[in-house]
């Protein structure tokens, strides 16, 4: 009979394997260098320190600044004029007529009141703008969170095997020693774990990648620590394909900012027409009369108008102009509605077929994997099956597991996505609680 060292070494890894299905691995203890983070934690971080999101509360701050000027009048204007100097004396000004005046153009208030009203909209789009970003931030931010979490559960589950497979190999190289197991079952218990060092390699890797992205959402350093605290969340019932389209079109900040530039053009056009509609110019002077004069101070009142009618091929032309944008804006919003509705029908897929292969995962294939690798223990015990057998259900047990982990993770992705497309939360119930390192 073959030596059950090894076997009773693998037989180990059997409760730790399973109850990955139904209880949380231990959390890791936090490192000193990056106390561990939520996942709502990160978004908070995120929504504060993100560049880019600061870049558009900068814009959204500046076209809020001018809305307090949107009304202001032009600059009153200043006038000195010098009449009838005598040419050979130029500098003798008793000789001659000088006035002092000051004007002030006055449009209609209506043009004043749309030119407001234009600001406030410029105002609404940069909201919806940064509110957008925020949303498309938020779900990066989720997404690199949840990979964080299934990158730390994978190694974990790695670092086991691979100190299991450790302990293996050092038994059957003692037990080769003495001639009671063959060459074969050394070469491939080396094999299995040079097969898992290389996989740790690359979830290294990727784990790295991860933590440079999330790192810079948050406005950190690419290189800098960071642990994500956080769970995997069930979310529930998901609504109808009609519900999620109806809250979509409330809450998503890009449909809401097209209805608003539509309302912008609108208003341009509106403006355009009341340039056909005249400016008045209202102007108070003091004038100094030549020595001599019955009256040397004397005052000046003017009034003018600027005549929009002789130009009325411009100002028809910029009404023309805007009411093309208001079209041009008016397409791109049915045209973004549409793509919406497609980015929520994706997502509502993603999801659901994520749901469907961890429950997969979790109810079948795991149970079934873990029964399998149990017949193949028992089976080599007895001396009725090779150790290679032993290998590939190990390995199966441990790919089947490992694909359970990614599953979870693309359900929280896909969750955040689909409350990306809709622009708005969905329920959720806490799941498996996961801590990232």
């Amino acid at each position: 009979m073959k030596h059950f060292c090894v076997i009773a070494l693998l037989w180990v890894a059997l409760p730790v394997v399973c109850r990955g299905q139904a209880e949380p691995p231990s959390a890791p203890i936090p490192s000193a260098a990056a106390a561990p983070l939520s996942v709502d934690e990160a978004v908070a971080e995120a929504r504060q320190a993100n560049p880019e999101i600061r870049v558009a509360v900068r814009r959204l701050s500046l076209a809020q600044m001018k809305t307090a000027t949107a009304r202001s009048l032009d600059d009153p204007m200043f006038e000195v004029r010098d009449w009838s100097t005598p040419l050979r004396q130029p500098w003798d000004l008793n000789q001659a007529q000088l006035m002092f005046m000051v004007q002030q153009t006055i449009p209609k208030r209506q043009k004043r009141d749309l030119r407001a009203k234009l600001a406030g909209d410029d105002v609404g789009v940069a909201a919806d703008e940064l509110e957008a970003l925020r949303q498309e931030v938020d779900a990066d931010v989720r997404k690199a969170c949840a990979d964080l979490m299934r990158y730390a559960d994978e190694i974990k589950l790695h670092d086991r095997q691979s100190a299991l497979l450790k302990e293996a190999l050092a038994a059957a190289l003692a037990e080769y020693t003495t001639g009671k197991v063959p060459q074969a079952d050394v070469l491939r218990a080396q094999m299995a774990l040079t097969r898992l060092n290389e996989h740790l390699i690359e979830l290294e890797e990727e784990r790295d990648t991860a933590r440079a992205q999330l790192n810079t959402l948050l406005g950190r350093a690419p290189n800098q620590p960071v642990e994500i605290a956080g769970t995997y969340a069930t979310p529930a019932p998901l609504p109808s394909i009609e519900e999620l389209e109806r809250v979509a079109i409330e809450h998503r900040p890009e449909l809401s900012g097209l209805r608003k530039q539509v309302a912008l053009s609108r208003d341009q056009g509106q403006l355009a027409r009341l340039a056909m509609k005249p400016d008045f110019t209202l102007g108070a002077g003091y004038m100094v009369m030549p020595t001599g004069s019955a009256s040397r101070n004397a005052y000046m009142a003017e009034a003018s108008m600027n005549l929009p009618w002789l130009n009325r091929e411009r100002h028809e032309g910029e009404a023309k102009q805007a009411d093309a944008a208001t079209d041009v804006a008016s397409a791109e919003l049915e045209a973004r509605t549409s793509a919406v509705f497609s980015e929520i029908r994706q997502a509502q897929i993603a999801v659901l077929n994520a749901e469907k292969r961890t429950k997969l995962y979790r109810d079948t294939l795991l149970p079934q994997a873990d029964a399998a690798f149990k017949a193949a223990v028992a089976a080599y015990k007895n001396n009725r099956a090779e150790f290679q057998n032993l290998i590939e259900s190990q390995n199966l047990l441990l790919d089947i597991q490992t694909a359970f982990y990614k599953s979870s993770a693309t359900a929280d992705a896909a969750i955040a996505q689909l409350e990306r497309a809709i622009g708005a939360p969905l329920s959720t119930e806490p799941g498996t609680e996961r801590t990232s390192k």
